[in-house]
């Protein structure tokens, strides 16, 4: 039996794909890139460092980060909210580069595996904390067809075709800007423009990311698109989360809750089969609590499969539940979206690359559409036509148990 919880309300919201309406913004970005000065000097080789003091309540900041190769600079945005939470964003591939929340006793910790510098990210194998698309997860054998017209992308993850391809959205650089901060709330609007025929894909896609931290310990990510094309299009974040401290060894122990009475069982190249069967007497049942590690050597190369998400798509709702006993944090995932990605990092393998993380020494719960839902009629739709917007909402809201 997992113990009680003490969280903080949800927010109640919905986004859906819908024609001619736009995404309601939380809040409106300052106009320009500028905030209040840091207070004092941030730590790249330990962004667990940066720990807000009580005057920062709901304080938003910016500072260098370094430059692309060819000098285009980066910046990292800061935001925090006086209750010992600080979320931190770079503008290359709109990465989460920290999240840091406090345990049962007071103290502050990274959660989210991280690189140490900007060089790090530039060779970001694992997508720590980045936005990935145009179509994150698998696309099979890198093709896929709108109105008879056949699209060929790239097979970076042979046979398939994964997570935007050799330069999906997690290697570009956006556009970012501050947002307008509120009583309860301060964020981050990122914004990509990718060309028509980017990576194979059709239309010229306008992409936004903003990333919110309320009061309430909740981050908040909510992502749009526009498309001036049919064109398919499916986002999401790809934090590797660790509950005891990013450094703190393996997740095995994490007690976890899904919200789903049914996955997805996948090939031998992690394609979908079609089926969507239910978890009861398998390994893939976590509609009670169990450690990750539990029934891990039960599923074949560990756990790497979209679970089917309880209720309405397009409507916020609760997708996960995970407790780390040792430090009693907790994080709940809420979203609009229809499936839910759980993956236990399976290949991280302790490399420079890797950011020198071993493997289960992180997880992801990436919400988003099933994977290869453009080769699936049956699966919900990731078709984007002109005077559409695509929307999304995901809620991570951290607390803690005694």
């Amino acid at each position: 039996m997992s113990p009680t919880l003490r969280v903080f309300s949800l927010f109640s919201a919905a986004c859906l794909m819908s024609v001619s309406v736009s995404c309601q913004p939380t809040s409106e970005p300052n106009g320009e890139d500028t905030s209040t000065p840091p207070v004092g000097e941030h730590d790249h080789d330990d962004q667990s460092e940066h720990t807000p003091s009580e005057e920062t309540a709901m304080r938003s900041e910016t500072e260098p980060y370094g430059e692309m190769p060819d000098g285009t600079p980066i910046t990292q945005y800061y935001l925090t909210n006086g209750n010992g939470m600080t979320v931190s964003v770079i503008n290359y591939g709109a990465i989460v580069t920290s999240v840091i929340v406090p345990d049962k006793n007071g103290n502050a910790e990274n959660v989210t595996l991280t690189h140490p510098n900007l060089e790090g990210w530039l060779n970001n194998g694992p997508y720590f904390g980045a936005v990935v698309g145009r179509y994150a997860n698998r696309i099979a054998n890198g093709k896929f067809s709108l109105d008879e017209n056949e699209y060929t992308l790239a097979t970076n993850n042979a046979p398939s075709h994964l997570h935007g391809g050799e330069q999906g959205f997690d290697k570009v650089v956006w556009q970012a800007e501050l947002l307008e901060p509120k009583d309860n709330q301060v964020g981050v609007v990122l914004n990509y423009t990718s060309a028509d025929g980017e990576e194979g894909y059709p239309g010229t896609l306008k992409v936004e990311t903003r990333y919110i931290l309320t009061a309430d310990n909740e981050l908040r990510m909510e992502y749009s698109a526009t498309s001036d094309q049919k064109t398919v299009v499916n986002l999401t974040n790809h934090c590797y989360w660790n509950l005891g401290g990013a450094s703190s060894g393996k997740i095995l122990d994490h007690q976890l809750t899904l919200e789903c009475d049914q996955y997805l069982p996948v090939d031998e190249a992690a394609i979908p089969t079609g089926e969507l069967s239910p978890v009861a007497e398998t390994p893939m049942d976590f509609t009670t609590a169990h450690t990750i590690g539990e029934r891990i050597d039960q599923v074949e190369g560990g756990y790497d499969h979209c679970w089917v998400v309880n209720g309405e798509q397009g409507t916020l709702r609760p997708a996960a539940t995970v407790v780390d006993p040792e430090t009693g944090r907790v994080m709940t995932v809420s979203t609009d979206q229809p499936g839910i990605q759980f993956y236990t990092g399976n290949f991280l393998n302790g490399e420079e690359s890797n950011g020198g993380f071993n493997k289960n020494e992180g997880f992801c719960l990436e919400t988003q559409l099933f994977p290869d839902s453009p080769n699936q009629p049956d699966f919900p739709s990731s078709v984007l036509e002109p005077g559409q917007v695509y929307c999304h909402t995901t809620v991570h809201q951290f607390s803690v148990v005694q």
